[in-house]
């Protein structure tokens, strides 16, 4: 395989390949493993950057390797801090696929629905996981890619009776609900969108708190997506110190979250404590999923490549 030219996989064959009811599966597993910190499951450390000062944006690089799986990658994805209306992106990642034993480059694969959908994912596990059984109101606070994502698989797989949507402006969130066929309501504020819902998902390009305690309820869910930089905030300190905060990586968001970092939040558990059953799921509380969207770009590649070739090829 050593001297095979790598393969390019684009944006509309991913959207073909990748389903959420066979990634879902695959990242709980994977979420499970990479709390245990078994090196022979999965090394992946924090996400390194390089500040693009010039563009008010960095590239991050997020690499890991599952020694037991046979499977070597890596996403380099940009983010920029881009003014409202802008028509340049806000994110833009691609997954690199090695040969762990030959170290050439195997596949390079458009990164945009892998990292919508692997993190939308993974935020539906932290509601699977943490929120009331009974949810029934579902508030989303942003109107780009992740929020589509969120709406797609949360509505997927929950049954929610209310979909609310706030973005930085009226049109914008008109647009969105036009956008999923009229199933969601757009809403004037943040906090009309907040006040009551029983799960609340933050994917907002906000450097400052768009969330605050006084209007969550208490028992609601939030997982919070944006805000990938230790000086960046989506919530205030109110709800940080009020919830029981979980994450993706502890030691992920104890370096990159703004809002655990800013507010001197504790972080309570990972994900995969709850899936190994090492620490408990407080449903009746609330509860904050802090997503540092590090974890786990091999599992939706791992699977991606196989499904490109048949099952036939190997990873």
């Amino acid at each position: 395989m050593s001297g095979s030219p790598p393969v390019v996989i684009w944006e509309h064959e991913v959207e073909r390949l990748l389903q959420y009811r066979e990634l879902i599966p695959r990242l709980e597993e994977a979420l499970g493993k990479f709390s245990k910190r078994d090196s022979a499951e999965v090394i992946q450390p924090v996400r390194s950057t390089v500040p693009l000062q010039k563009h008010d944006g960095f590239l991050g690089l997020m690499p890991t390797y599952m020694e037991n799986d046979g499977v070597l990658s890596t996403k380099l994805v940009c983010f920029y801090n881009r003014e409202a209306g802008s028509s340049l992106p806000g994110v833009q990642a691609t997954v690199v696929l090695l040969d762990p034993e030959y170290g050439n480059v195997k596949a390079v694969i458009d990164g945009e629905v892998i990292t919508a959908m692997r993190t939308a994912a993974v935020s539906a596990i932290s509601a699977k996981l943490l929120m009331h059984p009974e949810a029934e109101v579902l508030a989303i606070l942003g109107t780009g890619k992740q929020a589509l994502s969120h709406y797609n698989v949360f509505t997927e797989i929950f049954p929610f009776k209310e979909v609310r949507v706030w973005g930085r402006t009226r049109e914008g969130a008109e647009r969105f609900v036009r956008s999923v066929g009229g199933a969601a309501r757009a809403c004037g504020s943040a906090e009309e969108a907040v006040r009551g819902a029983d799960v609340i998902v933050t994917v907002t390009g906000s450097t400052k708190p768009v969330l605050f305690g006084q209007w969550v309820k208490p028992g609601a869910h939030v997982a919070a997506v944006g805000a990938c930089r230790p000086d960046w905030r989506e919530m205030d300190d109110v709800l940080m110190k009020e919830a029981v905060v979980y994450a993706d990586s502890r030691e992920g968001a104890i370096a990159e979250s703004g809002d655990v970092v800013l507010s001197g939040a504790e972080v309570f558990a990972e994900l995969g404590d709850v899936i190994n059953g090492t620490k408990p799921a407080l449903r009746e509380k609330t509860t904050v999923f802090k997503s540092l969207g590090e974890l786990m770009k091999t599992e939706p590649t791992s699977f991606i490549i196989p499904l490109h070739y048949g099952k036939s090829f190997s990873c």
